[in-house]
């Protein structure tokens, strides 16, 4: 029991020194990092393994390893490796199936994002989008343009 709840403090410690991302904001890069965690640590806790040390390396070896990445992920040329471009699914009120097959997409879903929306017909949708993240972006035919006196700025990222 002692072994766990000090490999448990030991995670959470690297974990608050090495990143503040919220589940939602989450990375593959972040689910390979917990898939391997729980793998590895595993036999520290339970198996005949009595190294608590052993399991401390792992953590340190994970967390920095995923701390890099995440810089890495940084750069314009390894995000686009990693990062799916978002996909067209719907173009002026029409399915594009060979896209939403390709993506594993149904209509069902895209009604669903619709309906998130306030959108009742497909007719009101002039563009859906499935973006990087999984969720569905939909721009309605009916929206009305409206500009501002101020600039809008972002941050582009050196590349």
């Amino acid at each position: 029991m002692i072994r766990a709840v000090v490999i448990y403090v030991a995670l959470l410690v690297a974990l608050r020194l090495f990143g503040k991302r919220e589940v939602g904001q989450f990375t593959l890069y972040d689910l390979v990092f917990i898939l391997l965690v729980a793998n590895a640590l595993q036999p520290a806790i339970t198996g005949p393994d009595t190294s608590v040390v052993g399991g401390i390396v792992l953590i340190v070896a994970l967390v920095g390893t995923n701390y890099l990445v995440g810089k890495f992920d940084n750069m314009p040329r390894f995000h686009r490796l990693f990062t799916p471009a978002p996909a067209v699914i719907v173009k002026d009120g029409k399915y594009l199936a060979d896209v939403m097959k390709r993506e594993g997409v149904d209509k069902e879903e895209v009604e669903m994002s619709m309906r998130e929306h306030g959108i009742k017909d497909m007719k009101e949708v002039q563009l859906a989008v499935l973006e990087p993240d999984g969720t569905i972006s939909i721009v309605p035919t009916t929206v009305a343009v409206t500009r501002t006196k101020h600039r809008i700025r972002y941050h582009h990222r050196a590349g």
